[in-house]
């Protein structure tokens, strides 16, 4: 896992800017950026599928054949491997040749209808060419969860890999299309490093086919559970620089107002540079600033799930997600789950055990057969001293941090923006912006620091638009027409292909997966036992997909995809060539 050094010289430049709120120059020294235990990005073979990144689905879990979680995390971390985990392209790169032919694909796509047969024939022996240049790694599955599936695959306009995520079933009803459409404008209105947000949507098919919907997110190269659970050694400059991106993260969304309310390992993406992005928003929500209204106990993984919300009470802040990243932290340290329990009142027991009967002024807000819960057990005193003995990185510093964020009483735990000021996230914030994040950049001169290194956005996410959703037909016209806006003035619309090579395992993963029911609530470490990234040897019933691809009421009389005397391209994604669209 790489992570770059930070010289002595740019601590003082880097802290004044910090302090001072004002951009500052650092010198330049590239031989102060010694290398740590280097993360590469993830093997892929021809015959092995190590299936890595979780995508943005609640529950998530990973696919894999041939390898278990923490082999597969160890691989990645392990610099001495034989083989890159990807070969060349890495996520997020463009494959060389391809990239260089995509744009010219794009523009043959809007000439189209412009030029003459023969060019016509001409362009399809361009796209031809490019798409044996993409064909470099196969689109694949990477993870799927209650909400969703997520694949990795080669967007076609430039050859880039990126993760596609499939929400299936979403007009069921009317609690359904509103969860949708919340997730869907908060990945379009995030604008972070450290928050996952989408780069685009497929364009939908006619509102009378419209049924699923397919966003586009950067492809990550695993999640933080991965990395916890191999048995590879992590640094304390890891937990830092981790920890220092979860908060910053974090003090973005609680200061729009939203709250994860799903925060864990899994959730918490990381790239082979230890850049580390929060995903995952099936759950989130607008905080609720009127304590009389009821909100739902149904949140967070059980293991990082605040007191409160184990103690039934029926509002609850921005502080729940605090005590998920302090459940986080000590997790990083000690490289197992903190509070490992079977059940939500053996959950509570663990906490209890380590911080203490609660006060009955912690306990205002907590229904009252938890109360009695407690009070019928015999008083405990807190035990937090063996916070010190996770492990040899539990220093001072760290364990009082940790000490600040678990806090039973939720309105004494310690803020995102609160957190990020506490000195053992200094050396964090140094290495991040010496080297890792985009606020910040390097000129000849020197390094030049942003004025804000933790930034907030102003004004805040709003939910009005849910006020008024009252039906599903109302909501799935209004999330039509909604992608159709955000694709306006964007690059060329792509589609499904249902013609590719993945296609058919594309729709038996979902098949698969309501047919098995696999997907667990709480144990982020299950692996299903059959691996669905393998496609049926008999071909499954279609899905709308088809209709996804070739929309009725749009689809040209010669489309150069459809061409029945031209091979179909085998990728999962293709520019759509409608003239409406180009």
């Amino acid at each position: 896992m790489a992570l770059c050094g930070a010289s002595a010289t740019n601590v003082p430049k880097m802290m004044a800017a910090y302090n001072g709120g004002s951009s500052a120059v650092a010198a330049h020294h590239p031989h102060h950026h010694h290398q740590l235990q280097h993360l590469p990005p993830p093997h892929m073979h021809h015959h092995h599928h190590h299936l890595q990144h979780p995508g943005s689905a609640a529950a998530v879990h990973t696919v894999q054949q041939h390898t278990s979680t923490a082999a597969a995390a160890a691989v990645m971390l392990n610099p001495g491997q034989q083989q890159p985990y990807f070969p060349s392209p890495a996520p997020g790169q463009a494959p060389g040749p391809a990239a260089a032919a995509a744009p010219a694909q794009v523009q043959a796509a809007k000439a189209h209808h412009h030029h003459h047969h023969h060019q016509h024939h001409q362009q399809q022996h361009q796209h031809h060419h490019l798409q044996q240049q993409l064909d470099i790694e196969p689109d694949r599955p990477i993870g799927y969860g209650a909400f969703g599936v997520v694949w990795s695959v080669t967007d076609p306009r430039d050859g880039k890999r990126v993760a596609l995520k499939k929400m299936p079933n979403v007009f069921q009803n009317l609690v359904s299309c509103k969860r949708v459409f919340r997730e869907l404008k908060m990945l379009c209105f995030f604008k972070h490093e450290n928050v996952l947000s989408a780069l685009d949507m497929l364009q939908p098919p006619h509102i009378d086919y419209f049924e699923e919907i397919y966003v586009v997110t950067e492809l990550m190269q695993s999640d933080l559970h991965k990395i916890i659970v191999s048995p590879q050694p992590l640094s304390s400059d890891h937990a830092k620089v981790f920890l220092y991106q979860i908060l910053r993260g974090l003090k973005y969304l609680h200061s729009a107002g939203i709250l994860h309310r799903d925060i864990k390992p899994g959730n918490l993406l990381v790239n082979s540079n230890c850049v580390l992005k929060i995903c995952d928003f099936g759950l989130a929500r607008v905080e609720e600033s009127d304590e009389a209204r009821h909100m739902t106990q149904e949140v967070v993984t059980q293991y990082y799930r605040a007191p409160e919300i184990l103690m039934g009470s029926r509002h609850y802040s921005n502080s729940i997600d605090i005590w998920s990243v302090g459940c986080i932290f000590a997790e990083l340290l000690g490289r197992r789950i903190l509070f490992q329990a079977q059940s939500p009142i053996q959950q509570l027991d663990l906490i209890t055990d380590l911080l203490g009967t609660p006060s009955m002024e912690a306990m205002r807000t907590a229904c009252e057969g938890a109360r009695a819960h407690i009070l019928r057990g015999p008083h405990k005193q807190p035990s937090l001293p063996v916070l010190y003995t996770l492990s040899s990185q539990a220093t001072h510093e760290a364990v009082h941090l940790l000490c600040r964020m678990l806090v039973f009483d939720p309105s004494k735990r310690i803020s995102a923006k609160d957190a990020l000021a506490h000195p053992y996230l200094d050396e964090g914030r140094l290495r991040y912006h010496t080297c890792m994040c985009k606020c910040c950049y390097t000129t000849s001169s020197g390094r030049v620091y942003t004025s804000d290194f933790e930034p907030v956005t102003n004004p805040k996410f709003d939910d009005g638009f849910e006020k008024n959703l009252s039906s599903v037909r109302q909501v799935k016209e209004i999330i039509h027409q909604f992608i159709l806006e955000q694709q306006k003035g964007s690059r060329v619309p792509l589609c499904i292909n249902p013609q590719s090579a993945a296609f058919k395992s594309f729709i038996s993963v979902e098949q698969q997966r309501t047919a098995n029911d696999v997907v667990p609530t709480v144990a982020p470490d299950v692996v299903p036992a059959v691996a669905p990234d393998v496609a049926p040897d008999v071909a499954p019933t279609v899905a709308p997909d088809v209709v996804l691809a070739v929309a009725p009421d749009v689809a040209p009389a010669e489309a150069p995809d459809v061409a029945p005397d031209v091979a179909l391209p085998p990728r999962l994604l293709y520019i759509k060539y409608f003239p409406s669209c180009v």
